[in-house]
């Protein structure tokens, strides 16, 4: 009796705070087939695209201004505003972006961003009708989730390729959240004043946002699946992990991960997130000597929050520029709560939420975040090593160079840095669904086409089958149908004729139409390959595109694939305290 009482309170505790949407005096409504929608809270009327045969809404509100005193606070609903209707035809302001570390920063453009950025755009099927308790469910919902290493990127993404490739049959949501130090700036004293993960705390309101509103677009609220790519899946990710895996399918019932991102996952006051608290606040023009104690200053809290927005992002832009090439200052932290482990562990124990998951990654996910150039001899890897692993000892870097023996030192560090942080998640995410005691089941995959780079896989999500020029119409369809049917059936397997190709009519057997899942005993990866007679360079990399190019879909054991990436990955998640990831 006692410990069924100790259970249930703990997982009342776990919980997060309930919809905040629910004290609106009015009641959302819509009316059917109009571009009109009555949230309570405001009215919006958005557009039509006649060519996609959706219902477009761009910029619609789901909390309020994160600036001034709501800075470093947890996302607050939206105050009412009924005085007129708002065109919802536009996308809103980006969040204040936070660029990585790199040579060609000199200064943030403080150009079309505004903390006043929380605003989801939906995309919805004119086929759907809005339901409710009475009537059948709606369409299946996918959220995206946009990547970028917490500090870049938007909500602006176009997500009709991806719905009209699938025949309408889901409804589309993006959303926006705070960026860089604005999202993720983390201390004791930021703890105690504020909220850390503000930035995760954004994106879980919008998927509450989801639960209490999606009906009103045709959606249904039980059938929601999260979707990101990089930081984006590194967000999914911790979605999944969220309050210790106790949510259940209350806020989606599946997810997709396309090469999560595992940054560095410090305690909420460890040393690393603290010192970055303190140089932003230098950086800032706040006084960080012992500002409690002086007379005339303020705390550093208060001087942040009573800092101008430009200011704050060429700060949070000048911190990150003093860490490792390719990398953010400002990242996610376990806080306890919202986030209670590190994913390398939480996940070894299969406690996640949803029930089921889709884990992929790029065949060269490090490429694009290693300075090759300077890393030629094995003590130019041991010192790179040293720098980015600095709680690890000279027994474990020896440990490191005895998994990844290749001869040349840059691509030592490119496999070591894409599997650690990209690829190594991917399985364990994988590993996870498969084996979280609610039936779930988890797939994965990898993406191959050259060049396979981290973020190559993108065109493939956002791009028309018919123009796209940077994969082959029969690959992208394929790609996307697979995405598809996962969000609409939670199975990823597609027909024969598609994964073959549309336009070669064969129908004989390919392996992507019987996908398994991943399990420990039977680690069954799908390779997505192509053929890949052609390439052009597009951007400054290689892409198949030329003709001829033709589907080469193929079942292979992940554990043992390149050499034994199960083992690496195995290796990678016992030294995850030390990393810490």
């Amino acid at each position: 009796m006692f410990l069924s009482a100790f259970f249930f309170a703990a997982l009342a505790t776990a919980l997060p705070p309930p919809s905040p949407y629910g004290h609106y005096r009015r009641e959302a409504t819509f009316v059917e087939n109009s571009l009109e929608v009555d949230l309570g809270y405001s009215i919006y009327r958005g557009w039509h695209n006649e060519s996609g045969q959706l219902n477009v809404f761009q910029g619609i509100r789901y909390a309020q201004d994160t600036g001034g005193k709501n800075r470093w606070q947890a996302p607050r609903a939206p105050l009412v505003d009924r005085s007129s209707v708002i065109n919802a035809t536009s996308y809103p302001a980006q969040c204040p972006q936070s660029p990585d570390a790199s040579s060609s920063y000199t200064s943030v453009d403080n150009g079309p961003s505004s903390e006043d950025c929380l605003f989801i755009n939906v995309f919805a099927p004119t086929n759907r009708k809005h339901h409710n308790a009475t009537q059948k469910p709606g369409l299946p919902v996918l959220v995206w989730i946009h990547g970028g290493g917490y500090g870049e990127g938007s909500g602006a993404y176009d997500l009709t390729p991806m719905i009209s490739s699938n025949n309408n049959r889901f409804i589309g949501v993006d959303i926006q959240y705070r960026l860089g130090a604005f999202g993720f700036l983390s201390s004791d004293e930021v703890a105690q004043r504020g909220v850390v993960n503000a930035g995760i705390l954004d994106q879980q309101m919008a998927l509450q946002w989801v639960q209490q509103y999606i009906h009103l677009f045709g959606g249904d609220n039980t059938r929601v699946t999260i979707f990101g790519e990089s930081a984006g899946a590194g967000s999914v990710m911790l979605h999944d992990i969220a309050y210790g895996g106790t949510l259940g399918t209350s806020l989606f019932r599946n997810s997709i991960s396309a090469s999560p991102y595992l940054a560095y996952q410090y305690g909420y006051k460890d040393w690393q997130p603290s010192q970055a608290y303190y140089a932003f606040a230098a950086a800032a023009g706040c006084d960080v000597k012992d500002a409690y104690l002086h007379n005339h200053s303020k705390p550093i809290f208060d001087c942040l929050v009573e800092a101008d927005t430009y200011t704050l992002m060429n700060a949070s832009a000048n911190v990150s520029q003093s860490g490792t090439w390719g990398t953010w200052a400002f990242l996610p932290v376990t806080d306890g709560k919202l986030i209670q482990e590190r994913p390398s562990k939480q996940l070894a124990d299969g406690r996640v939420n949803g029930l089921n998951h889709l884990a992929g990654n790029n065949a060269l996910e490090g490429a694009s975040w290693v300075q090759a150039k300077s890393i030629n001899t094995i003590d130019d890897l041991v010192n790179y090593l040293v720098k980015i692993f600095p709680n690890f000892s000279n027994n474990d870097i020896a440990k490191i160079l005895l998994y990844y023996p290749m001869n040349n030192a840059s691509e030592r560090a490119i496999a070591i840095y894409g599997e650690t942080t990209f690829i190594c998640p991917s399985y364990w995410l994988a590993e996870a669904y498969s084996n979280n005691g609610y039936g779930g089941q988890g797939w994965k995959y990898q993406f191959s086409i050259p060049n396979a780079y981290h973020g190559a896989d993108g065109p493939a999500y956002f791009s028309y089958p018919d123009t796209t020029e940077y994969y082959s119409k029969d690959f992208v369809l394929a790609f996307m149908r697979m995405l598809g049917n996962f969000i609409v059936n939670d199975n990823p397997s597609i027909s024969n004729l598609i994964a073959n190709g549309i336009t070669t009519g064969n129908h004989s057997y390919n392996p992507a139409s019987d996908w398994p899942p991943y399990a420990i005993y039977a680690p069954e990866m799908m390779d997505f390959n192509t053929t890949c007679p052609y390439t052009e360079e597009i951007g400054g990399l290689p892409y198949c595109t030329g003709p001829g190019e033709k589907n080469t879909f193929r079942l292979a054991n992940g554990y043992t694939w390149e050499g034994g990436r199960g083992v690496r990955c195995d290796f990678w998640r016992s030294m995850g305290h030390l990393v810490p990831e």
